[in-house]
């Protein structure tokens, strides 16, 4: 019976919001910036739960967020578009939000973002952070992993509002016709590839702040949250991609597509994480912060 009555949908949301001329204000970008900004609020009630300043939490997100879009931006040509790095006008469409053709320049937003890179650019930089203010790497990842799965919902979102990263062809009577997905997308019915993913974050999320603050309460054994972010979000993935189109020409006799692959080391080392976190539940890192004005003042 349900299937009598949602048979299919027919998706023509107009990616775009706004035009002011030639530039335009997408859903997708709202959605990101939506994402990170709820995930600073989370960090901020975080670092307020534990003591830590507004100053110093608002120095690690601005910084967290660089690192993301780079992150996100040179991991999507590194591994699926990795020609663009042999000629300057690739270097350049990776770097600005361009295209350069036979008709010259045309702004086409920031068209190609791939997870993996920005969580292997957040642990470098968590990892610098970190030593840099003297705190336990994990008591800081911990933190920053329950803030993440927002943004990364969001993100999933806006590629559903953009028409993109699309599922395979199905039958089921949830089935997505994206009007707008171009050739060989539009007309055919499948997986809302992009809401799998981004349900499986949001609750994750859900979970997280019900963890942190009703249970937790501060005190979270090293690599909890950040081996259960890993585990859950990549196993997530791993599966999803088996009901997604190829997203690039060469992954079409793969057996596992690109994103599965990358996924493998995230899914082990999260696992890892997790049973690290319970054999050594008494690991518990906390967080003091150092007055460094005053630690200077003290040298002098």
């Amino acid at each position: 019976m349900f299937a009598s009555i949602l048979n299919f949908i027919t998706w023509k949301v107009n990616p775009v919001l706004i035009s002011l001329g030639n530039v335009e204000i997408r859903w997708y970008g709202l959605l990101l910036a939506t994402g990170f900004f709820f995930s600073y609020l989370t960090l901020s009630k975080i670092f307020k739960t534990e003591g830590i300043s507004q100053q110093l939490c608002d120095k690690l997100s601005i910084w967290a967020v660089i690192w993301t879009i780079v992150g996100l931006r040179l991991a999507h040509f590194l591994f699926y578009e990795p020609q663009y790095f042999t000629s300057l006008e690739g270097i350049i469409e990776i770097i600005l939000p361009i295209e350069i053709g036979s008709n010259g320049i045309e702004f086409v937003g920031y068209q190609g973002l791939a997870s993996h890179g920005a969580v292997i650019a957040l642990i470098i930089f968590l990892t610098y952070f970190a030593r840099k203010y003297r705190m336990n790497p994990l008591w800081l990842l911990d933190r920053l992993a329950i803030c993440i799965p927002i943004a990364a919902g969001m993100v999933r979102i806006g590629n559903l509002m953009n028409h993109e990263i699309v599922g395979s062809i199905t039958t089921v009577p949830w089935a997505f016709d994206f009007t707008l997905g171009g050739p060989g997308i539009a007309g055919t019915l499948r997986h809302p590839a992009q809401l799998y993913e981004s349900i499986v974050y949001l609750l994750l999320f859900v979970s997280f702040v019900i963890y942190y603050f009703k249970f937790a309460k501060g005190k979270v054994p090293a690599g909890r949250t950040t081996g259960l972010i890993l585990f859950v979000i990549f196993s997530a993935r791993f599966i999803i991609e088996f009901f997604k189109e190829v997203q690039v020409e060469r992954e079409v006799n793969m057996t596992l597509d690109i994103g599965q692959i990358l996924s493998i080391p995230f899914i082990i080392i999260g696992l890892g994480l997790l049973i690290y976190s319970f054999i050594k539940k008494d690991n518990i890192p906390m967080y003091k912060e150092i007055n460094w004005r005053e630690k200077t003042a003290n040298k002098k």
